[in-house]
C-alpha cells in the first residue's frame, strides 16, 4: 500500500488523540498473563497488590511467608499477591454489505476505505476503521497485545494479536484496503474466532448489528461463556438512527433483502420504534453478560463515544480495586 495511504492522521485524528488521552482501556475480568502491566492476573508471586493471606502448605516458599502474624498469633500464613498483567484485546470488524451506508461527505484528509473510495461518503464501514484504529492506538500505548479480524459470513482478514511497534500500522493497513461486501454472520465468525484465541481477551466487537437478535445474543453467549470480556460498538448512520427522509423512494435492501418502494413519512414512526427496540434489546444483551455497548452516530467524532466506554470501564475497574 502506498506511503501516503497510511500516514497516522489520515486514519487517527489530532483531536481523537486529544478526546482519549485521560483515557485506559481496562478490562471487566480477571486476566491471563505474565507481563507486567495494568489489569487483574490470577497468577501470584512476582508482582506488587497484597490480596491475601492463606495457611502455610509444604512446598511454599518461606520468603512469603508473613513472619509478623507467626510472632502474634505462633500460626504459619503466607502472602498472596495479585499480579498485574497485560491484556489481549481483539477488535472485531463487520465487513458486510450493510458497512458501505453513509450520508455523510467523506471526512477531509481521510484516507480512505474500501467503502469510502467507492462513494465518496463517510460510511459505517469508515467509522468502524477510526473506531478501531483509536482503540488500537489506545491498547498499543498501555502495552497491550491487540489483534484484528474482519468477518460478513465468516472471518476474513485477521492480523494476529501482537504490542509490536508496527501492529497499529499493519491494523490500519488491513482496515483500509478489505473489501467491503457480502452479509454478516457474527456467530459463525466468533466460533471461528474462539477457535484461535484460547487465552482470556477482551473482544470489541465493531458493527452495526442490524442482524436478528437471538444470533447477537448467541454469539456474545459463547464469548462470555469462555471467560472473554465483551464491548459492543454499534455504528449506525444517523439517517439510520432518525430517518429524516420525506419524498417517496425505493429502499434497497443492503445484504440481499428485496426492496421496496415506500413514502417515508408514512413509516417513519414505526421504522424508528422498530429500530428503537432493536437497538434496546442490543443494548440488553451485551448487559446480561456483563458486557458493554455504546451506540455510534457517525456524523459524530470517534472521540466522545469511546471516551465515554473507557471512562465507564475505567469506573469499574476502580470500584473492583485492580
Amino acid at each position: 500500500m502506498a506511503e501516503r495511504a497510511m500516514r497516522a492522521e489520515q486514519y487517527l485524528a489530532p483531536e481523537t488523540l486529544g478526546q482519549l488521552a485521560p483515557f485506559e482501556l481496562r478490562s471487566r475480568m480477571i486476566v491471563e498473563g505474565v507481563m507486567s502491566g495494568m489489569h487483574r492476573s490470577p497468577y501470584q508471586g512476582l508482582a506488587v497488590e497484597f490480596a491475601e493471606h492463606r495457611q502455610y502448605s509444604p512446598g511454599d516458599s518461606i520468603r512469603q511467608m508473613d513472619w509478623k502474624v507467626f510472632a502474634r498469633t505462633d500460626k504459619m500464613y503466607v502472602k498472596r499477591y495479585v499480579q498485574e498483567t497485560n491484556l489481549d484485546v481483539m477488535v472485531l470488524v463487520d465487513r458486510s454489505r450493510s458497512m458501505r451506508y453513509g450520508t455523510l461527505a467523506v471526512k477531509r484528509g481521510w484516507g480512505g476505505t474500501d467503502a469510502s473510495r467507492g462513494s465518496s461518503n463517510w460510511t459505517k464501514f469508515d467509522h468502524a476503521t477510526a473506531t478501531a484504529a483509536a482503540l488500537a492506538y489506545v491498547c498499543l500505548h498501555q502495552g497491550d497485545r491487540v489483534g484484528l479480524a474482519l468477518f460478513d459470513e465468516e472471518l476474513r482478514t485477521q492480523v494476529k494479536r501482537s504490542s509490536q511497534r508496527d501492529q497499529w500500522r499493519a491494523i490500519v493497513g488491513a482496515l483500509s484496503g478489505e473489501p467491503v461486501d457480502g452479509r454478516a454472520r457474527i456467530g459463525r465468525a466468533v466460533d471461528q474466532m474462539l477457535a484461535r484465541v484460547t487465552n482470556r481477551a477482551l473482544f470489541v466487537v465493531v458493527s452495526d448489528f442490524l442482524m436478528p437478535v437471538e444470533e447477537i445474543r448467541s454469539a456474545v453467549a459463547r464469548l462470555a461463556h469462555r471467560g472473554h470480556d465483551v464491548a459492543i460498538v454499534q455504528t449506525l448512520d444517523r439517517q439510520e438512527l432518525r430517518f429524516e427522509l420525506d419524498a417517496p423512494a425505493l429502499f434497497e435492501g443492503l445484504e440481499g433483502e428485496e426492496s421496496i418502494e415506500t413514502d417515508p413519512r408514512a413509516v417513519r414512526a414505526a421504522y424508528l420504534d422498530l429500530l428503537r427496540e432493536h437497538v434496546d434489546a442490543v443494548g440488553r444483551v451485551a448487559r446480561g453478560f456483563g458486557a458493554d455497548a455504546i451506540v455510534c452516530d457517525t456524523h459524530e467524532s470517534v472521540g466522545p463515544a469511546l471516551a465515554a466506554l473507557l471512562d465507564r470501564r475505567m469506573a469499574f475497574a476502580g470500584r473492583r480495586g485492580g
